[in-house]
């Protein structure tokens, strides 16, 4: 049986909207007994918040099902920077992440790490600081690289573009955590005993959702409901296994 990994923003949901065909299809899977995942480049919601949003469009999902870049992006700061001075910037999901892995923020000027989250809340003062804390040394971590995510309204402007903007200042190259790098879907197969050949990674996004998938190794579905439109993905050289216009036309697998 196909598990199947599914992004949010633009494959399930739009803003507070769900996706028809994607909700509809989730609702068939869990009906037959197939419990989804869901992975997320977005850190500003805690799992909880996550799970609450699902619910709200009518999805109800299990917690641990649920996995996000703040999620991964803490146990990698937790691993690499275990007695570490660090800075974050972002919502509830990063810094609720980082304290559950005994990770404790520093507001002090010199530090050695800034974590770098979407903050809808962020100003130039903000962006200064935060350029001005890595001149001085301190290695620039983002959660995703997503330079935008859309909402029912448009496209908005994601946290890598805020990442990039600090990054572009300081001459610096920053390390992100989230997709395309595989980490979730390698923490959800070993967390699960599943292996490559059993998961299907489902997204919007050919330069996250779905290159994340590629680097894992599994099987891909890309949804022209978001980010990238399939014209664009049809032009990549690294095709996803299936192009859909959305998730009512997916093959039997």
């Amino acid at each position: 049986m196909k598990r199947f990994c599914f992004d949010l923003d633009g494959t399930v949901y739009r803003g507070k909207s769900g996706i028809p065909s994607a909700v509809e299809f989730i609702h068939r899977l869990q009906a037959e007994g197939n419990e989804p995942f869901f992975v997320t480049n977005n850190s500003s919601k805690t799992p909880d918040q996550l799970q609450q949003a699902l619910t709200a469009i009518g999805i109800h999902a299990k917690r641990g099902h649920i996995y996000s870049s703040a999620l991964s992006t803490a146990k990698y700061v937790a691993k690499n920077y275990r007695t570490a001075k660090v800075q974050v910037i972002g919502a509830d999901g990063i810094r609720y992440a980082l304290e559950a892995e005994g990770i404790t923020v520093s507001e002090e000027k010199e530090v050695d790490v800034l974590v770098m989250g979407i903050d809808r809340t962020i100003d130039y003062a903000r962006i200064a600081d935060a350029c001005l804390t890595v001149q001085r040394g301190a290695k620039l971590i983002g959660t995703n690289e997503d330079i935008r995510f859309p909402t029912e309204d448009g496209f908005l402007p994601g946290n890598g573009s805020f990442v990039w903007m600090v990054a572009n200042v300081c001459g610096v190259e920053p390390l992100f955590i989230g997709k395309p790098s595989p980490v979730m879907l390698e923490m959800i197969a070993e967390e699960h005993g599943l292996t490559r050949d059993e998961l299907v990674m489902v997204g919007d996004n050919y330069d996250t959702d779905i290159l994340c998938g590629i680097n894992f190794g599994c099987t891909t579905i890309h949804v022209n409901t978001g980010v990238t439109s399939s014209e664009i993905v049809k032009g990549k050289p690294t095709q996803p296994t299936y192009v859909v216009e959305d998730l009512s036309k997916v093959p039997h697998l």
